[in-house]
C-alpha cells in the first residue's frame, strides 16, 4: 500500500507492517521548550504507529526531533499536546507515578553512553535492573544471549565499548519489556564493533522483540523493518524494507 498526503508531503509505504499487531500509536504529538523568551518546537504534529515484533529505525540529522520523540515513547519526557496510546492505554493521562511504572515495567533502554554502574560487576549491573522489575528474566540467560556470560564478574572499566554495550542490551532485555528503545547505540563504537552490536540487536528482534532505534547513520536503515525519516520536528516518510539486510552487510 502506498499513500501520499499532499498536505504534509508525507510518504507512507507499509507492506510488511500492515499485517502486524499494533503496540502503540502517537497522534499529533507536539513538544515545545522554553528558550528564554522564545518557544522552541522540537516536535510539530507527529503521527506514528509502532508495531509488535518490528525493528523501527528513526533517521534524521541532529536537531530533527528524533531523540525527543524517543524520550516521549520511553516515558522520559511528556508531550506538550497530542495523544500517545500504548497497549490501549493513553499515556498522556498518566501521572508521575504512572509514568515511573510504565518506564520500569514496559520499556527497556539502550543508551549511547551505556549508563552502567561502575561499582557493580557485569552480573550485578543486570541483577540490579532485574530487581526493580515485576517479571524479570534470568540474568545469566540474558548475558548468554548477548554473548558475554564469561564476563559476569568483570567491572565496566575492564570492558571494551562493544562489551559494555552488550551489557546495556542485557539490562534492557532482563526487564522483559514490551518495547526496547535504542538511542544511537553504536555512535561511540568503531565500525567492526558496531556491526557486532547491531547483529545482536537484529537477533533480538528476530526472537519477537519490538525495537525503536534512533540514528543519523543512513546505512543502519538497511537492516530495519520500518524506516521513519524525520526533518524539522516532523515525520516526512515511513517506508518498509521488504528484505532487511544483516548487520555484516552494512558498510560505512
Amino acid at each position: 500500500m502506498s499513500l501520499k498526503n499532499k498536505k504534509s508531503e508525507k510518504v507512507i509505504e507499509n507492506k510488511k507492517t500492515d499485517s502486524k499487531e499494533i503496540l502503540a500509536t502517537l497522534k499529533d504529538i507536539t513538544k515545545e521548550y522554553d528558550s528564554g523568551s522564545v518557544k522552541v518546537k522540537a516536535l510539530n504534529g507527529v503521527d506514528l504507529t509502532i508495531y509488535k515484533g518490528v525493528m523501527h529505525v528513526i533517521l534524521g540529522q541532529s536537531g530533527c526531533g528524533k531523540t525527543t520523540l524517543l524520550n516521549i515513547i520511553g516515558g522520559l519526557d511528556s508531550a506538550t499536546s497530542g495523544t500517545f496510546v500504548f497497549e490501549g492505554e493513553d499515556q498522556s493521562e498518566l501521572n508521575e507515578k504512572g509514568m515511573t511504572a510504565y518506564r520500569r515495567d514496559k520499556v527497556g533502554f539502550i543508551f549511547q553512553s551505556y549508563n552502567l554502574m561502575p561499582e557493580l560487576t557485569v552480573k550485578e549491573n543486570v541483577d540490579f535492573i532485574a530487581g526493580i522489575c515485576k517479571e524479570p528474566l534470568n540474568t545469566k540467560d540474558m548475558l548468554k544471549s548477548v554473548g558475554i556470560d564469561d564476563l559476569s564478574k568483570k567491572y565496566p572499566s575492564q570492558l571494551s565499548g562493544g562489551q559494555a554495550q552488550r551489557v546495556a542490551i542485557a539490562r534492557a532485555l532482563v526487564k522483559n519489556p514490551k518495547i526496547i528503545l535504542a538511542d544511537e547505540p553504536t555512535a561511540a563504537l568503531d565500525y567492526a564493533t558496531s556491526v557486532e552490536v547491531l547483529g545482536v540487536i537484529r537477533e533480538i528482534v528476530k526472537k519477537g522483540a519490538t525495537l525503536v532505534m534512533v540514528t543519523h547513520n543512513e546505512e543502519i536503515a538497511k537492516m530495519a523493518d520500518s524506516v521513519i525519516r524525520m526533518k524539522d520536528g516532523k515525520i516526512v516518510s515511513v517506508t518498509d524494507n521488504e528484505s532487511p539486510c544483516s548487520a555484516d552487510e552494512l558498510h560505512w
